[in-house]
């Protein structure tokens, strides 16, 4: 399996328990979706390796207690803490039209609404604090934020964002 063709659904906190147990910080906005899990894709030494679940019992705060087939021991657990786990992207479920996943951005062209072009998205900054656009605009990274108001308007037949950059963000980028 290749990371490309995944999307990363969260990772392991910390071990849960004395018998292999784990806690997964999920990084989804509907975590019901997945709440019957077989299995997941966890990242080691940049490969995906396929890994059976016992059990996956979604908690509140986005949060599941998970346990992995052949994981019995606390130690087998602790070596999992930090690992991200994946699952392929056709396992995301279908959203309405003027709904998108991030990856599906990649590649779009941004306009703004007085400025015009400013450029094509080249990556997604998915940060705890906050969702980032990062566009070249004028030979520089520029970092849009994703948040109503600044994005307007998602065109997926067109492959455009629509935004309404605030008053001196770009130039903030374009200082020596």
């Amino acid at each position: 399996m290749n990371k490309d063709n995944c999307f990363q659904l969260g990772y392991i906190s910390k071990v849960h328990g004395l018998h292999g147990g784990v806690t997964v910080v999920l990084d989804v906005d509907y975590p019901e979706e997945y709440e019957d899990l077989k299995h997941v894709f966890i990242d080691q030494k940049s490969r995906l390796v396929p890994y059976f679940l016992e059990y996956f019992d979604l908690q509140p705060n986005n949060k599941a207690l998970a346990k992995f087939e052949d994981h019995d021991t606390m130690d087998d657990a602790e070596k999992l803490v930090g690992s991200e786990l994946y699952l392929p992207l056709t396992a995301l479920a279908e959203l309405d039209e003027d709904q998108y996943y991030f990856h599906e951005l990649i590649g779009y062209e941004v306009i703004d609404e007085n400025l015009g072009v400013i450029g094509e998205i080249k990556i997604i900054y998915d940060l705890q604090t906050q969702d980032l656009i990062g566009v070249d605009y004028k030979e520089k990274e520029v970092l849009i934020p994703i948040q109503d108001g600044i994005i307007q308007k998602v065109d997926k037949a067109e492959k455009k964002v629509f935004c309404l950059l605030p008053d001196g963000l770009l130039d903030i980028y374009l200082e020596d």
